[in-house]
């Protein structure tokens, strides 16, 4: 079993970026709780299943660039998530 760190380290840092430019506003009335993570984490997992493996790839059957890129959009919005700034504050 060959381990290949490319795809998931690329996809762990794209994740990451995306998920620190993710914006909360506060107006919004949709909140996401504990729950609602664990399902979209099993459902990306699911989809990294059906996509496969990177072509000539043969470490585990999951995109594993997928998962790495879900992970990354995870921990880059719970550490640098953004909040929008109320209009009144000045």
């Amino acid at each position: 079993m060959i381990f290949y760190a490319g795809p998931i380290v690329l996809g762990f840092l794209l994740g990451f970026i995306i998920g620190s430019r993710i914006k909360v506003n506060p107006e919004s009335k949709l909140n996401f709780t504990w729950g609602s993570y664990i399902t979209i984490f099993i459902a990306a997992l699911v989809a990294a299943y059906f996509i496969g493996p990177f072509p000539y790839y043969q470490d585990v059957p999951l995109a594993s660039g997928f998962v790495s890129a879900i992970v990354g959009i995870f921990v880059g919005k719970v550490t640098l998530g953004r909040y929008v700034k109320d209009d009144t504050e000045h």
